[in-house]
């Protein structure tokens, strides 16, 4: 078994992913409510418990530094693993609004383009690590989408602007998880020479700055100057992006319409009535300005017929 882009093992897996996703809808389509959020948050403590598991097949069982390293929840895929349990147990509506567009969108996009299985030199060697890979991936959209198909979760168009602030929140648990693996000695300080921070150095989310990534001019287009130079100190005024801050636009630019555009799928309804309320008062408050304003009109020419 070797996966590479578009080949027959390729398809396998995609086959697999959605057939499993189909598989569990119709196992739990006709269950009670309660039975359905059990079933969910045990699938999310099993991909919890299944990303600590992985220290004992390879490559990790066979490099100890490396299970060093992605131990750490230090990618947006791996801290959403960590952190789906907590918000599905919460009463927080943005959390799980987060959980589906960002668990949706993330785990979908990692499947039709499985970079973790592409990279591997040895799949052969390391198919139990790929199989754990799409279990994981999977689980990221398996259960937000099973979450909201069987009313678990109800999205409002209203609140899409809170996904990308959760997102930029999780990048900031992001760097301290990988902040606290250099300082409690698990990962060698990031970088070398002068500079503390590398973003060449497991830097998958991009938090700590664009690399040498093709797709990342559509987000340095966006980012401001003032997160992209240094500003006091020897070195002011040399391009450098602040990690984290630089992708604050960008976050917050492109994933708020792409999650406005998804939340109509299940919100249209509401947001087809409010467009028509917000029409009607339109209509309305002008209709009141012009009256008004013919009844000014009028009286300023009754006035002026008395004079």
């Amino acid at each position: 078994m070797e996966i590479q882009m578009f080949n027959i093992w390729y398809f396998v897996a995609l086959i697999l992913s959605f057939g499993g996703f189909v598989g569990l809808y119709f196992l739990l389509r006709n269950k009670s409510p309660k039975f359905q959020k059990i079933f969910l948050f045990c699938f999310l403590l099993f991909g919890l418990l299944l990303h600590f598991l992985k220290a004992f097949i390879p490559p990790y069982s066979t490099d100890i530094s490396r299970w060093y390293r992605d131990s750490w929840f230090v990618n947006i895929c791996g801290a959403n693993i960590f952190l789906f349990p907590f918000f599905f147990l919460s009463k927080s509506d943005k959390l799980k609004d987060y959980m589906f567009y960002i668990g949706v969108l993330s785990g979908l996009v990692s499947i039709l383009y499985p970079l973790e299985p592409l990279n591997k030199t040895n799949q052969a060697a390391e198919w139990l690590d790929i199989v754990r890979f799409y279990i994981h991936h999977d689980m990221l959209w398996y259960v937000p989408l099973l979450m909201v198909l069987f009313k678990l979760h109800k999205l409002s168009y209203k609140r899409v602007i809170y996904a990308p602030m959760c997102l930029l929140g999780v990048m900031l648990f992001i760097m301290i998880n990988q902040v606290l693996q250099s300082e409690l000695g698990f990962v060698p300080l990031r970088g070398g020479d002068d500079s503390f921070f590398d973003i060449g150095y497991k830097n998958s989310s991009l938090i700590w700055g664009p690399g040498n990534e093709s797709f990342a001019v559509i987000l340095t287009a966006l980012c401001p100057k003032i997160f992209k130079t240094v500003p006091v100190g020897a070195h002011a005024g040399e391009e450098k992006y602040l990690p984290w801050f630089w992708m604050i636009v960008p976050v917050m630019v492109y994933l708020t319409p792409i999650c406005f555009l998804i939340s109509l799928i299940w919100d249209h309804k509401n947001f087809k009535n409010d467009c028509i309320t917000i029409w009607q008062k339109t209509k309305l408050f002008f209709n009141n300005l012009k009256t008004k304003s013919n009844k000014n009109k009028e009286n300023s020419q009754e006035e002026q017929s008395k004079n």
